[in-house]
């Protein structure tokens, strides 16, 4: 089991690419940690900015009636990608991690199965 400051640290060390990473909770919008970013990616402002981008998805799926559960969300950008996945492991349902990711560095398919590793050993 890892903590959220290691499960970060593990995230923006192991995950090439890696720009910035974030644990959120979804019924909040607050950011439980963050580590990296900069200017133009302000950690606390993505937090509650996805945070809407699950809700809705959310909403979407129930007025669909689908009963299924969301593994991750993927928002691409020119240079960017931006991953966000909901965590369902032990107690963490209404949590998300947030990856944000170089595009020209970065492997998408590794980042995903890394930040499902990370999901299952995270202990919050």
């Amino acid at each position: 089991m890892i903590n959220t400051e290691t499960a970060l640290k593990e995230a923006m060390t192991g995950i090439e690419g890696a720009l910035g990473a974030a644990l959120v909770d979804y019924s909040s919008g607050m950011a439980l940690g963050t580590l990296g970013g900069n200017k133009e990616l302000d950690l606390s402002v993505a937090a509650a900015g996805n945070t809407d981008v699950v809700r809705a998805k959310v909403r979407t799926m129930e007025m669909l009636g689908l009963k299924d559960e969301i593994e991750d969300i993927l928002i691409t950008l020119g240079g960017q990608y931006h991953l966000i996945r909901l965590l369902k492991s032990r107690n963490n349902s209404g949590l998300f991690l947030y990856l944000a990711l170089d595009k020209d560095r970065a492997n998408l398919a590794m980042a995903r199965h890394q930040l499902k590793r990370i999901e299952a050993e995270l202990d919050v």
